[in-house]
């Protein structure tokens, strides 16, 4: 039997270095007998993007008594995209073999990508050439973080051993149910989902007006056939919701490919007059 390999391991989040999903995953690695370097925002970050610090300092430290006494952590002032830029040019001698972010509290699923510090913080180690994991729990308001770090460091070890051809992004939805019915584990594409948005009207205790933006996801929409993508795939909302835990390889590549050819293959250009 192969031996188990030891990695070197880096983890993120957006939910904040106090956060119980960033200290069970961790936890778990470095018990797995991985090397293991956690840098997370001071506090939570989620639905920051990849947004990055610019007009103010960064403060970072060390935080100590938080997780495994194996782990050398790091509180960060910045974004979940800054506590991972921070870690690999600040903080590890060497890069990362992966690097994890999360486990985040609540889906990442669809669209949710687009807003995920999760996925951006993990987003950032691919934009270095390292591939990473987006790893989130379906549901708000479960506690239990475990089964999905199990699945997580089984994931590295697979993936250190049977690895892509290159860097990639894997975002994975964990269900929040006992290991035990979790359906299986399914290869998906990423969905498109619409919310009702609503902008909450309330005032301070002066009187003074201000919003707070409220969401809920309505439907799914179908995807567009000009993807490309095998239709007999499922998205990964539709795989969650039958407690597969999925996993979507994403990029950071924005590029329209339909839009870019029918353009190129079209005079749409020659009619556009500047001058």
């Amino acid at each position: 039997m192969t031996p188990s390999p030891v990695l070197n391991l880096l983890v993120s989040n957006d939910d904040g270095i106090f956060s119980q999903g960033v200290r069970t995953l961790a936890n778990t690695l470095a018990a797995a007998g991985h090397q293991v370097t956690v840098v997370c925002p001071d506090r939570e970050r989620s639905a920051t993007g990849h947004g990055l610090t610019l007009h103010r300092p960064i403060r970072a430290g060390m935080v100590e008594d938080v997780f495994d006494p194996r782990i050398k952590a790091w509180s960060c002032s910045g974004t979940p995209a800054d506590c991972v830029k921070f870690a690999l040019h600040a903080v590890m001698p060497r890069y990362p073999d992966f690097v994890l972010s999360g486990v985040n509290h609540g889906a990442n699923l669809g669209t949710d990508v687009l807003y995920s510090g999760t996925v951006s913080a993990a987003m950032e180690g691919l934009i270095e050439g390292i591939p990473s994991i987006a790893l989130s729990l379906v549901s708000f308001t479960a506690t239990d973080f475990q089964p999905a770090a199990d699945f997580a460091n089984c994931f590295v070890q697979h993936l250190w051993r049977s690895p892509l051809t290159e860097p990639t992004l894997f975002s994975i939805n964990i269900p929040a149910v006992p290991a035990d019915q979790i359906a299986g584990v399914k290869l998906t594409r990423q969905g498109l989902q619409r919310y009702s948005e609503t902008f909450e009207e309330r005032y301070d205790p002066r009187g003074k007006r201000y919003y707070w933006l409220a969401g809920e996801r309505v439907k799914e929409i179908p995807q567009p056939d000009y993807l490309r993508l095998n239709r007999r795939i499922p998205t990964d909302v539709q795989a969650s919701q039958d407690n597969f835990i999925t996993i979507t390889p994403l990029q950071y590549n924005l590029t329209d490919i339909n839009g870019v050819n029918t353009i190129e293959k079209s005079n749409w250009l020659d009619h556009l007059n500047f001058n």
